[in-house]
């Protein structure tokens, strides 16, 4: 792997007592590389996902980001404070359910707004119109900035949880199912609006999702996990039109059969 990487993890090991969240696991990311992460439920790749964010301490291996100062950090050495800076301004994270991802008892402008007032933002009528902003940029009526998101849709939540991320335009973005529990309808939506997002602001991320369409739509790599391991990596395109792993050709036909 070369210098230039956005994001590199290294051999990431993460235990729970004797069974195994995911196993030597190493992974780099470019900047405005989309990487997808693949496999059933407990394969590992949630696990994976925050313990690369830095939601789950590691027990064994590194993390590196490039920062926009070309400063290699490892996130294993830093501090709990430096840490959570970085996932302010440069990191992002999307949950499946938004509720977990927003403030619901503050309003709409209130979510987005906070996180600009985190990496330093003080004006309010500045803030107030970035949010306005971000708020038709994910299709949200603008008439709802002081409502609060326990009066939308679920839809709605993702879409503002969304905004809430990328207003400080981070580097790289992380999703964990962010498409999940919603109405085939309002995936789609939620989906063009990400690659749309992804691809203008020239954002890195990566998606963690059991939906192979999800990956094939947004992702350049995908790697597929199964028992806590990577057993298949490469092109996204090539990994499921020519799956090379037994594991991964099950995943793959499972999806033409239905």
């Amino acid at each position: 792997m070369n210098q230039d990487y956005l994001f590199k993890a290294s051999n990431i090991s993460k235990y729970y007592g004797q069974n195994i969240g995911c196993k030597n696991v190493s992974l780099d990311i470019n900047s405005g590389e989309v990487l997808g992460i693949v496999g059933e439920s407990g394969s590992g790749k949630s696990t994976l996902l925050n313990c690369i964010y830095g939601n789950l301490e590691v027990d064994e291996g590194d993390i590196f980001l490039n920062d926009k100062s070309k400063t290699i950090l490892n996130f294993t050495k830093i501090s709990e404070p430096k840490l959570r800076l970085i996932q302010r301004s440069d990191l992002a994270f999307v949950h499946q359910n938004p509720r977990d991802g927003l403030r619901m008892n503050i309003s709409a402008g209130g979510n987005i707004g906070e996180r600009l007032m985190a990496i330093g933002h003080r004006n309010y009528g500045e803030i107030r119109e970035i949010a306005l902003n971000w708020l038709e940029k994910v299709e949200i009526d603008v008439s709802r900035i002081d409502d609060k998101p326990s009066t939308f849709s679920g839809g709605m939540q993702q879409r503002l949880q969304i905004a809430r991320n990328l207003v400080t335009r981070p580097r790289l973005i992380f999703m964990d199912e962010p498409t999940g529990g919603l109405d085939v309808s309002v995936q789609a939506k939620i989906l063009d609006l990400l690659r749309n997002l992804v691809r203008e602001l020239g954002i890195a991320a990566v998606i963690v999702t059991h939906d192979l369409a999800v990956v094939r739509l947004l992702a350049d790599r995908i790697i597929v996990m199964q028992n806590g391991n990577v057993i298949e990596a490469g092109l996204c395109d090539q990994v499921l039109d020519d799956p090379q792993h037994k594991y991964s050709q099950l995943l793959v036909s499972s999806v033409l059969q239905v």
